[in-house]
């Protein structure tokens, strides 16, 4: 099967990462962990990549812009989840030292492709 557009993304695949791994941690937590904080995570991290397709998938800067920024809110969302997590010990140091490095990386790359974006938009209305 061919490859869309947002799947060559970096982010796109970032945000795939993130949620793969998400998805491991909590299957070993235990029911009320994974009902509460598991159930809030694993949405929001992969509201993450679908908003990313989405975007990508609507045909007009505008519209990627805005579900670039709603993908933008799920990650830090994603983040919040994670202090929760961390704060209630369901996190061990190795999951924070795999989950971590994927979410500095993704972060900044995110906010820079929305202004990527935002710019392109910017230029089509001189």
């Amino acid at each position: 099967m061919e490859k869309t557009n947002f799947e060559n993304l970096e982010i796109y695949q970032l945000s795939e990462k993130l949620a793969d791994e998400i998805w491991k941690v909590v299957l070993n937590w235990n029911r009320l962990a994974q009902d509460t904080v598991g159930k809030q995570i694993i949405r929001s991290t992969d509201s993450i990549g679908a908003n990313i397709a989405e975007g990508s998938g609507r045909g007009s800067a505008v519209d990627n812009r805005r579900f670039l920024r709603i993908a933008r809110g799920s990650l830090y969302e994603t983040r919040h989840w994670l202090r929760r997590a961390h704060k209630r010990n369901l996190l061990s140091a190795e999951q924070t030292e795999i989950l971590s490095p994927i979410i500095k990386e993704l972060t900044p790359k995110l906010n820079s492709y929305l202004r990527n974006i935002e710019e392109t938009i910017k230029k089509s209305k001189s």
